[in-house]
């Protein structure tokens, strides 16, 4: 199996246990990628801190970037990243992505994948959506990228919060084409 080059992009949006249940959970699986690289933005970190009371995302062995450094290696379609995953994603970084608009390096990084045909996932964080939300959804959509809500399911009976966000996660390593043993509806 092809070992696979991920971003993870972090953006200000509610949501911080869904990212670090996949930083975890990668960390697991860590036979299936060659490489992780991390962007998070300052509000990524202020939310990160508000919701889980630590700075924990710092101890994590990924590579991690800043939001102008454009010299990332997923900043260019030959740094040959081939999946990406904004967890959370905000309506204002989606909306970027929609219009096109590479202003930093989680834009830019989305604008590469989108352009190389490659997987972009955003785990859209907001309720209710409105109409510009749900264009801009429908544009990633149709340029080939996921849009994965942070919607838990429950029919394998979470107990804890970390449970429920578990399912949202654990879709997100199902759509990044990487192997997990997890709740399956009709086998378990």
């Amino acid at each position: 199996m092809a070992k696979n080059r991920i971003v993870i992009a972090v953006t200000g949006a509610s949501g911080s246990i869904y990212t670090k249940i996949l930083m975890d959970k990668l960390m697991l699986l860590k036979e299936q990628w060659e490489e992780v690289g991390v962007v998070m933005t300052e509000n990524a970190k202020i939310v990160w801190n508000t919701e889980l009371g630590n700075e924990d995302y710092k101890k994590y062995p990924y590579k991690f970037y800043t939001q102008q450094d454009f010299f990332a290696p997923f900043a260019s379609g030959s740094g040959q990243y081939n999946v990406m995953i904004i967890v959370p994603c905000s309506m204002g970084t989606l909306g970027r992505i929609a219009q096109g608009i590479s202003n930093d390096l989680i834009t830019r990084a989305a604008d590469v994948i989108l352009k190389e045909r490659r997987k972009l996932i955003c785990v859209a964080r907001e309720t209710p959506y409105n109409l510009i939300h749900i264009r801009n959804m429908e544009t990633i959509t149709l340029a080939g990228g996921i849009i994965c809500p942070a919607t838990p399911s429950f029919y394998s009976k979470p107990t804890t919060i970390e449970e429920a966000a578990a399912t949202v996660v654990d879709r997100l390593i199902d759509l990044a084409g990487l192997s997990l043993t997890t709740f399956r509806w009709g086998t378990n």
